[in-house]
């Protein structure tokens, strides 16, 4: 009679969170969930939404979701780009860019989204 031994392997899965209030982190997916070049929408604990996105390099990032122009929650579904060595999400609905990094709008010098820290653990 031959016995088997099985081993159980447990694949360890990383998770995005970001911190919507500089002080605190919450979970928004494992980030094998997010596919580059498209973004997802994560609600926030207060009703806000943010948008996140990795990009195809394989960098992360989350903004307002909430785009200043129009109001509408729709930056998570905007096309991400680039434009001096800098990624960018353009609004879905009238095309303003956003810097993923700052939520500077690359197109009106005053307008601006709010940028949440993300990582990975």
């Amino acid at each position: 009679m031959t016995t088997m031994t099985t081993t159980a392997t447990t694949a360890t899965t990383a998770i995005l969170e970001l911190s919507p209030d500089a002080e605190t982190w919450m979970t928004v997916c494992e980030e094998a969930r997010l596919t580059p070049g498209r973004g997802m929408a994560a609600l926030l604990p207060d009703g806000r939404q943010a948008a996140v996105f990795r990009d195809r390099a394989g960098r992360t990032y989350a903004i307002d979701n909430r785009d200043p122009f129009t109001g509408a929650q729709v930056l998570s579904r905007g096309l991400i780009g680039s434009a001096g060595g800098r990624a960018f999400v353009a609004s879905p609905l009238l095309k303003q860019r956003f810097d993923l990094e700052t939520g500077r709008c690359l197109d009106d010098d005053e307008v601006a989204v709010a940028v949440y820290p993300v990582r990975t653990t």
